[in-house]
């Protein structure tokens, strides 16, 4: 059976240290990831978890698994649901591939038996890197994921 992992990698015109800060910053994270403030101290084995109100987090939960800034990031992400699902893992590779352009890869991948990338995922991370590669360039995100704010992600 394939492995249903997802890859997606994005070129954005901005410096390296600028698209790791809107990955690992929750004031920036809002802005282009319908209003969800992403949240960690960025140390191996601390939770990371996407705040979407005041007192409402995402179902989304996720454990820094490994990290080299501004380079690569990867994540072990599950469902806050019952029954408790399967983690998957999250990997951000930033590559500097012109002074001034950086490909940034996201790959989703099966990490333990049963996990799953799913129809939301892979349609969601497509919209969420298109809005920060926007939100960089212009200072603009999509306008299709800020109807996403005070929403939480449902599996």
């Amino acid at each position: 059976m394939a492995r249903p992992d997802f890859i997606y990698a994005v070129y954005i015109a901005a410096p390296i240290e600028r698209i790791w800060a809107a990955l690992t910053t929750g004031s920036i994270s809002r802005e282009y990831w319908g209003g969800r403030q992403v949240e960690s101290d960025w140390k191996v084995g601390s939770p990371v978890r996407f705040r979407i109100n005041e007192t409402a987090y995402d179902v989304v939960r996720a454990k820094v698994l490994s990290i080299e800034p501004p380079h690569q990031l990867a994540m072990g992400w599950t469902y806050d649901l019952e029954p408790l699902q399967p983690s998957s893992r999250v990997t951000y590779t930033l590559e500097q591939v012109t002074p001034d352009n950086v490909k940034l890869t996201v790959i989703h991948e099966i990490w333990e038996e049963g996990s799953a990338v799913d129809d939301g995922l892979k349609n969601g991370w497509p919209a969420i890197l298109s809005s920060l590669k926007s939100y960089l360039e212009t200072g603009k995100p999509l306008e299709y994921t800020k109807r996403w704010e005070g929403t939480a992600c449902e599996r």
